[in-house]
């Protein structure tokens, strides 16, 4: 929670006050998939997502009368460093090389590739801008259907 939830909740407080003196204004959480899919390895981050993406919901409902939209992003698998980090990690512990946990991460994503960050870069500004002017409380999935359900 200290690492991923207090830190946007420390962030949003004071500018969503702001912005709802302004009437006007757009949040966007990158959050994660970890807290609708529950994981023994990833207990902690998972509630920690589970509570941001609540919190998401709550402000958005929160602060729709006062012109604030708040809306969430959780990215699956995207081609970053920090990607790599964690496949390394996994071949470790697996006793395989890196090019074949990364072939198994990939082989789990039905659209059969990772996300590019460009990709997710690109929800987030369509989010801010105006034509998603009313679009909030929601918190988008973008994992390649990964984790196919209905919300």
């Amino acid at each position: 929670m200290d690492a991923k939830f207090f830190p946007y909740i420390n962030v949003i407080d004071p500018m969503v006050k702001r912005m709802a003196i302004r009437r006007a204004g757009v949040i966007v959480n990158v959050i994660g998939n970890g807290g609708k899919i529950a994981s023994p390895v990833h207990l902690a981050g998972g509630a920690a997502n589970a509570a941001l993406m609540l919190a998401t919901a709550g402000l958005a409902t929160g602060y729709a009368s006062a012109g604030i939209r708040v809306v969430g992003v959780n990215p699956g698998l995207t081609d970053t460093d920090r990607v790599d980090e964690g496949l390394a990690s996994t071949a470790r512990l697996e006793g395989i090389g890196r090019d074949e946990a990364r072939a198994q991460a990939i082989a789990r994503i039905p659209l059969g590739r990772m996300a590019e960050p460009e990709e997710i870069a690109d929800v987030v500004v369509f989010f801010a801008s105006r034509r998603a002017s009313y679009v909030t409380g929601v918190t988008l999935t973008m994992d390649g259907a990964g984790t196919p359900c209905v919300v």
